[in-house]
């Protein structure tokens, strides 16, 4: 079984951020495979079901993004779910807009949802889709990165996002279907 966690927060608040496109992502992956998220375990939105005839477990934390690593190693320890088949899916500030990228492993760069994944699982061993969210510019760009990763996307990128959406669902299914080398060399693209 793959497991695929999209992070984000809980609640209608929150439901347009920038923060919580890992959500929009998994609830693409899930509309698609008919995978019904309405089952409520482990602090988490859940679902599951096949993609390409893997089983998949899909999740969403309903803990706050700085906690999201208990839902995530509370499903892979029920399941047996190893670290190498943990998909998890997030914003990423130092990707442009739009652009996506899988890697496996590596540090949290300051996004709390990571941290809170690794220090729960207790390895970094897992893979991740980054979706590019960009960052704030101009004077106080560092102070000004929780309220701009708490805020909507521009209008020109809303109208974007169902088609950047889509492709990163594209990338998921190709991660389940065909492994990680596959789905980084068609779209980790420049």
């Amino acid at each position: 079984m793959k497991l695929l966690a999209g992070l984000g927060n809980p609640g209608p608040d929150y439901e347009r951020h920038r923060h919580n496109i890992g959500f929009r992502v998994l609830e693409e992956v899930a509309r698609r495979a008919r995978i019904d998220l309405g089952q409520e375990k482990f602090n988490a939105r859940i679902g599951q079901g096949a993609i390409a005839g893997e089983k998949v477990l899909l999740l969403q934390p309903q803990t706050y993004m700085n906690l999201s690593g208990q839902a995530v190693a509370g499903a892979a320890r029920f399941y047996k779910v190893p670290p190498s088949d943990i998909l998890v899916i997030h914003d990423e500030l130092d990707l442009p807009f739009g652009r996506l990228q899988l890697k496996n492993g590596g540090g949290h760069g300051g996004h709390n949802g990571l941290r809170s994944v690794t220090e729960q699982l207790g390895t970094d061993g897992y893979a991740r889709l980054r979706f590019g969210i960009d960052k704030p510019q101009g004077p106080n760009a560092k102070e000004r990165v929780v309220g701009y990763v708490l805020s909507g996307f521009h209008k020109e990128e809303e109208q974007q996002l169902p088609e950047l959406v889509a492709r990163a669902a594209d990338a998921v299914e190709c991660w389940v279907r065909e492994g990680m080398a596959a789905a980084m060399n068609r779209f980790n693209r420049r």
